[in-house]
């Protein structure tokens, strides 16, 4: 039996908006020497991270059959996605339908046998990602990435600076014209989403920026209002979606009522859509009574299921699965222990529910009764924060943010954990 060759396949994939425009990234290098074998990237369209970096994967491996079809093999992959490392080693379960395919692919492609997988850290994988990088840069020109456009001296490039778009200073006006020119200004930076031939513009595209803004219309305004308390909620233990299921505390129950009173005082939500998780409702359907209103019920706005976790404290947790804690709290990746949600899966769920509610109710102000992962995230998203800011906001039982999404595509975060109808 011949001695199977022993490679290194190093792969990443990207998302300009999570979901937005993507692109993914694989080399295959000698494990003796680091050479490189083989080059793969491509521009995908609209994508989240975790399907480019699978899409990355399947064309590393790929690439290896095509490079050694008759000979055996021995692979470890490298890659600075914990879920997809974690999944495919069989360690964590693959619970997102869009994941489970492409999950597939990539255990059919080389036997098990031949395959280990590794988490590396993302300074560690500049290679990957910078053919992915290089691939999204392609289809924002409306190209496809080639070999010959591959450059390992090519530094990983970014749209250009917000400020780089503007003028230094603009013309007079009040503080919402400024604004709307502004989200104008962003939209024009902002890389096109990819769309089907059939369905591509063929209108000549408004003059956009400081010289003419364009007319945004009323936004869809999501009022985001955070349930009242529970029992678990003074004594900070992980309460999600795979938990007791607790209901309103009678001081929760307290809260509620003053949100009802203080949205009756400002008249302005039309619309009431909350959590299927039992204190959500409670809220929601105290200020719908108050309000005269329905409740319209969106699973995607369910809270983080903290698996193993739900019901113990921080303290606890940390006591009885430090190590999966402390990858958790470094990878948005990373799920808590016993086949929980990690921050990248709420993500994805939380913007196709964000996606699917600004269609429903455009124009309208729509409260959202809902829990403290779905809001941060849907602030961090709006405000294009990096995942670790989710750790960096405080949101308070029965607090108020509000978030208008206008027709450019720019959301605009109003207010952020205001609890003054509580006082």
């Amino acid at each position: 039996m011949s001695v199977p060759r022993k490679l290194v396949v190093e792969a990443d994939g990207g998302s300009r908006g999570n979901p937005g425009p993507a692109g993914y990234g694989a080399v295959v290098l000698d494990a003796a020497d680091d050479a490189t074998l083989a080059e793969a990237a491509e521009y995908i369209g609209v994508a989240t991270n975790n399907v480019a970096e699978y899409r990355g994967l399947i064309a590393g491996l790929k690439a290896v059959k095509e490079l050694f079809p008759d000979t055996p093999v021995q692979v470890r992959v490298r890659m600075d996605s914990k879920l997809v490392v974690e999944q495919m080693s069989g360690r964590w379960k693959i619970k997102h339908p869009d994941m489970k395919p492409l999950a597939a692919e990539a255990a059919s492609l080389l036997p098990a046998s031949c395959v280990t997988y590794e988490w590396i850290p993302r300074e560690q994988n500049k290679h990957a990602d910078r053919l992915a990088n290089e691939a999204m840069d392609a289809g924002r020109r409306g190209e496809q990435w080639t070999p010959e456009t591959s450059s390992a001296d090519l530094e990983t490039t970014r749209p250009p600076a917000l400020a780089e778009q503007l003028p230094p200073s603009g013309p007079p006006g009040d503080a919402a014209a400024g604004a709307a020119k502004v989200r104008a200004a962003m939209a024009a930076a902002r890389p096109a989403r990819a769309v089907p031939d059939t369905q591509a513009d063929t209108t000549a595209s408004p003059q956009v920026g400081w010289g003419s803004a364009p007319d945004l219309g009323t936004p869809a305004t999501f009022v985001l209002l955070r349930h009242g308390e529970t029992a678990l909620t003074p004594e900070k233990r992980f309460s999600g979606s795979g938990g007791s299921d607790p209901e309103l505390s009678e001081t929760g129950r307290h809260q509620a009522a003053c949100a009802a009173e203080a949205f009756a005082a400002r008249g302005a939500v039309q619309d009431i859509v909350s959590s299927p998780l039992r204190r959500c409702r409670q809220t929601a359907e105290a200020v719908a009574l108050r309000l005269g209103l329905e409740v319209r019920i969106e699973d995607g706005l369910r809270e983080t299921d903290f698996g193993a976790w739900e019901g113990l404290t921080f303290a606890e947790v940390r006591e009885r699965h430090g190590p999966d804690l402390t990858t958790w709290l470094a990878s948005p990746d990373a799920a808590p222990t016993g086949g929980g949600e990690s921050f990248a899966e709420v993500a994805e769920r939380v913007s196709a529910t964000r996606d699917r509610l600004i269609a429903r109710y455009a124009g309208r102000t729509v409260l959202l009764v809902t829990h403290v992962t779905p809001i941060k995230t849907l602030v961090r998203l709006a405000l294009g924060a990096p995942p670790e800011s989710l750790f960096r906001m405080e949101l308070s039982p029965a607090s108020v943010s509000t978030v208008a999404y206008y027709a450019d595509g720019n959301p605009s975060l109003r207010l952020l954990n205001d609890t003054s109808h509580l006082r």
